[in-house]
């Protein structure tokens, strides 16, 4: 079995289940784990992290408009690694190579791969992907037993914010302009003790006004932009509170690249980094070893 992944999420799922062996082929943002960076990479991006938000945001819209997709497949590369399966989805435009145009070419390989849609809008369809892609290499029982492991673990926070405070929570996928959070996001935000202000729950995130920021008074503002780590988003966190006609009670900068923005098995612990932020009291708990490894960063508000 040869499996080329054109999503982040993906090549997690396939290390995950051990199949690491099998995975031949992987995109360019395919950092996680470590051992992703060893595969070939098959893919580019036309955007640059050197660009602020609001030209990447204008960027995108351009590039969307004109070729439908804002990366580069290398056809070529793929051809010499005669995949059996490639891994894609059509969930969002700006999150991979366009779903249609891998079909397409896929037919024109010599190996016809069948090409697999993994498109999840939930925490359980999330799992739910996992097990279809150990069942296509062979492993079914063995992502059953994973994802079993995932379940306990979000049963476990969900017990320890079990009757505590619940704050009302803004979470922003995309600060300039604002985006509000959208498809599993609300969901992880619900199970970590939080209350969904301006959100599209289980529906594609969508830019909202900095009215509705304010309109929103969020006790708690976390800044998760799709694609970037805390050291990209300290910026635009101060075009957030350029913004801001209140005063919430914390905001929160968190990787969205490495956890929220992929539906793979890290969700889990983007539940419990939520629940961290949320409860004062969970934060050495669950929240400390993300403030230390600087994937999560409280903004001084003073």
């Amino acid at each position: 079995m040869r499996i080329i992944s054109l999503l982040p999420s993906a090549t997690e799922i396939c290390f995950a289940l051990g199949l690491d062996d099998e995975l031949v082929g992987v995109t360019h943002e395919c950092d996680y784990p470590a051992a992703a960076h060893s595969k070939p990479k098959i893919t580019r991006s036309k955007a640059s992290e050197h660009l602020s938000s609001s030209e990447i945001d204008a960027l995108v819209r351009s590039q969307l408009d004109e070729t439908g997709s804002i990366y580069e497949l290398d056809l070529g590369a793929v051809e010499n690694l005669k995949p059996d399966i490639i891994l894609t989805q059509r969930l969002c435009t700006v999150c991979a190579v366009s779903f249609d145009y891998v079909a397409e070419q896929a037919t024109k390989l010599s190996t016809t791969p069948q090409v697999i849609n993994l498109e999840p809008r939930t925490l359980d369809e999330v799992f739910d992907s996992i097990v279809e892609v150990g069942t296509l290499a062979g492993g079914r029982d063995r992502a059953q037993m994973h994802v079993a492991d995932l379940r306990r673990r979000v049963s476990d926070v969900t017990n320890k914010v079990s009757g505590l405070p619940r704050p009302r929570v803004l979470f922003l996928e995309w600060a300039d302009p604002p985006f509000a959070s959208g498809h599993w996001i609300p969901e992880l935000i619900e199970l970590a003790g939080g209350e969904n202000t301006k959100s599209f729950k289980h529906s594609p995130s969508r830019q909202i006004s900095w009215q509705d920021v304010n309109d929103a008074k969020a006790d708690i503002i976390v800044l998760a932009e799709c694609g970037f780590g805390v050291g990209r988003q300290k910026q635009d966190a101060v075009t957030l509170r350029e913004h801001l006609e209140y005063q919430p009670r914390e905001i929160w900068i968190a990787d969205g690249s490495q956890y929220f923005s992929r539906p793979g098995p890290r969700l889990v612990e983007s539940i419990e980094i939520l629940a961290g932020i949320f409860h004062e009291e969970l934060r050495n708990e669950l929240l400390q070893r993300f403030v230390d490894a600087k994937e999560v960063f409280r903004v001084n508000q003073e």
